[in-house]
């Protein structure tokens, strides 16, 4: 059975080319922002019942349909919280620029446990996308960096 995933997902505005968004040096050097504006983020339920046929004309909904493909990993069931986070950009047509990066995971003592959490997280990533977004979103924010949270709250009701 397919447990309800809470996403937090992040969308960076920073009008820089996508490699230069991990130097954070340079970026905090140039006075740019090194995180998004509370505009700009927000928390999604993972939609279980599919997603809307027509385009994403928003970021808020963009992130639902980005985070429909995520599924718990059967290997992870035994974890009780686990989150990552995967950044990547997309182009205006929603197809992905470049390989996703973690910049963030959970740690557990596990490193199976990590690994099965990577794959999943970018299979889910490739999965989604090309995205269906309209051309104005589309080019708003092609090529700016986008950070997408899972978290995975563990079993339910075994006091986890």
């Amino acid at each position: 059975m397919r447990r309800p995933t809470r996403l937090t997902v992040a969308a960076s505005a920073v009008a820089i080319p996508f490699a230069v968004a991990f130097a954070s040096a340079a970026l905090a050097g140039a006075g740019l922002p090194l995180t998004p504006t509370a505009s700009l983020r927000s928390t999604v339920q993972a939609p279980e019942g599919g997603i809307a046929a027509n385009p994403a004309d928003t970021l808020q909904e963009l992130y639902p349909r980005l985070a429909a493909c995520w599924e718990i990993p059967q290997g992870l069931a035994g974890f009780p919280r686990t989150e990552i986070t995967a950044r990547f950009a997309l182009r205006r047509d929603g197809s992905v620029i470049g390989e996703p990066r973690i910049t963030f995971s959970m740690q557990n003592a596990d490193q199976r446990g990590r690994d099965i959490l990577t794959r999943s997280t970018l299979d889910a990533i490739r999965r989604c996308t090309p995205v269906a977004i309209t051309p104005a979103l589309g080019a708003a924010i092609a090529g700016r960096p986008i950070a997408l949270r899972f978290i995975y709250q563990g079993p339910q009701g075994q006091g986890v």
